[in-house]
């Protein structure tokens, strides 16, 4: 779900023109099949002519879904999915396409539940998923999964990591007649990433496209997966761990993936890597002017859309906001807080562990309520509110009330109130402008694993997926 403001400190973040790396960034090793090379598309143009206005400082603007529509599933307050539609076990995420059709992941298969169905259809080993998970297949293993158009869905996976080679930084690639060029580090490209899939009129999934399409300088025409969209060479963007469609307002069906490194910007089978709210780390006693520093990035495992279609950011050190401009191409263009998609805010949480490299915070969830506050969720501190953010500072405030320190997801709903999931003591709600959460009793299991809020129908739709399986909540 979403948010948008600031935080403390000042800190030297992102990438400048080209590749993200410093002398060092956070990823390991791997290799197999050849394929093409790229054919570089034309240089992108410069940066759209037009100026982006200044953020507006607080202005919360709600978009009021159809009040005649409640859609095509039942409008019961509380439903358990898992039992009424013959779900079974282990699913490991869920998500909803612009026709409600509910999709759920499970390892190597994928689910779909149609309005009208009364239990989902399987499908087993769709594109990345085709040759088994390993080191040596397309894919160690299948993350999340999130809802696109009507009938499709986007479907990420993880990767492992790769190291440098000939002296460039990790996650570099020498295309073929370059020097250091392997068929095996060439066919890196092609693992983890995000598959685009649809399903048929039988209820089967079938792979519609491994994402590939850069809007950037090396866009090509080789099915590589998502690499730099500034310099196709760096495949920083390996594993998917988040993603949030935007289901309202001018950029509704925009995607937003979150991975090992930084968050990438989808429009159908186009995309935009990457953004990040990172940090430079100097190892103790190393002269600044004798180390351009590690740029620390690491896990963008929170992804949300805030009150205003803003894209908030949450690694497991810093928290951020970006107000995405219209055109695909502003993406990737690091403008600071100016110019197009410009950064409402990007800091970290001064009463905690500051930009410790041994000592992350580690964010897992964030969100905006219809007040304009921001709310971070921490793996080990626990659910944070963030109030007036303005670059890189904010207020924080701890909610002590909730009986675990484990926050797994967050939503904000349209009548102001918070959505906690958490770690071991299931799904909590906060109503507006309190900071004593409620146990929301009736959802099974203790883990909540995501949260999907649907504002689009009337009542409102909270997916609530846990270790014991999916219940749907709906609203005013």
């Amino acid at each position: 779900m979403a948010g948008r403001w600031s935080w403390a400190v000042g800190v030297a973040v992102a990438c400048a023109a080209w590749a993200c790396g410093g002398n060092g960034e956070r990823n390991a090793p791997v290799a197999p099949p050849p394929v093409e090379a790229p054919t570089p598309g034309p240089q992108d143009a410069a940066p759209d002519a037009g100026t982006q206005a200044e953020p507006d400082a607080g202005t919360v603007v709600q978009e009021t879904p159809d009040a005649g529509n409640p859609g095509p599933w039942p409008t019961d307050g509380l439903k358990d999915y898992t039992r009424a539609y013959a779900l079974g076990a282990n699913v490991q995420s869920v998500g909803v396409d612009e026709a409600y059709n509910v999709w759920l992941l499970r390892g190597d298969e994928i689910g779909v539940l149609r309005p009208g169905d009364t239990r989902p259809t399987w499908t087993r080993g769709v594109g990345q998923a085709s040759r088994g998970f390993s080191v040596d297949a397309l894919a160690v293993g299948s993350t999340v999964i999130c809802g696109g158009g009507a009938g499709k869905a986007y479907v990420g996976y993880r990767a492992a990591g790769i190291n440098g080679v000939c002296g460039h930084p990790h996650a570099w690639m020498p295309s073929p007649g370059e020097e250091c060029f392997s068929e095996a580090r060439w066919a890196e490209y092609q693992k983890g990433d995000l598959d685009a899939v649809q399903v048929g009129e039988d209820g089967r999934v079938s792979l519609e496209e491994h994402l590939f399409r850069s809007v950037g300088t090396s866009g090509g025409k080789t099915p590589l997966g998502i690499h730099n969209t500034n310099d196709y060479h760096f495949d920083e963007d390996r594993t998917i761990l988040s993603c949030a469609r935007v289901m309202r307002g001018p950029l509704k069906g925009d995607l937003y993936i979150g991975s090992n490194h930084g968050v990438t910007r989808i429009q159908g089978l186009v995309y935009n890597s990457h953004r990040h709210p990172g940090w430079y780390y100097w190892p103790p006693g190393v002269p600044h002017d004798q180390w351009s520093g590690s740029l620390i990035t690491d896990g963008d495992y929170a992804v949300g859309i805030g009150q205003q279609g803003d894209v908030l950011i949450a690694n497991p050190w810093m928290v951020g906001a970006i107000r995405p401009s219209a055109p695909l191409k502003d993406w990737d263009r690091e403008t600071g807080y100016e110019g197009a998609s410009p950064w409402l805010f990007r800091g970290y949480n001064p009463k905690l562990n500051g930009l410790n490299l041994d000592s992350p915070d580690d964010w897992r969830a964030i969100t905006q309520t219809t007040d304009g506050n921001y709310w971070v969720g921490s793996r080990r501190y626990g659910l944070w509110r963030l109030e007036r953010p303005v670059r890189s500072g904010g207020v924080y405030t701890q909610v002590t009330a909730l009986p675990t320190s484990n926050v797994s997801a967050l939503a904000g709903t349209d009548d102001g109130a918070l959505y906690v999931g958490t770690d071991g003591a299931g799904l909590w709600r906060l109503e507006a402008g309190s900071l004593t959460p409620q146990k929301v009793d009736g959802v099974a299991g203790g883990k909540v694993l995501q949260l999907v809020y649907d504002p689009t129908l009337t009542p409102s739709m909270l997916y609530v997926l846990t270790d014991a399986g999916l219940t749907v909540l709906r609203g005013p």
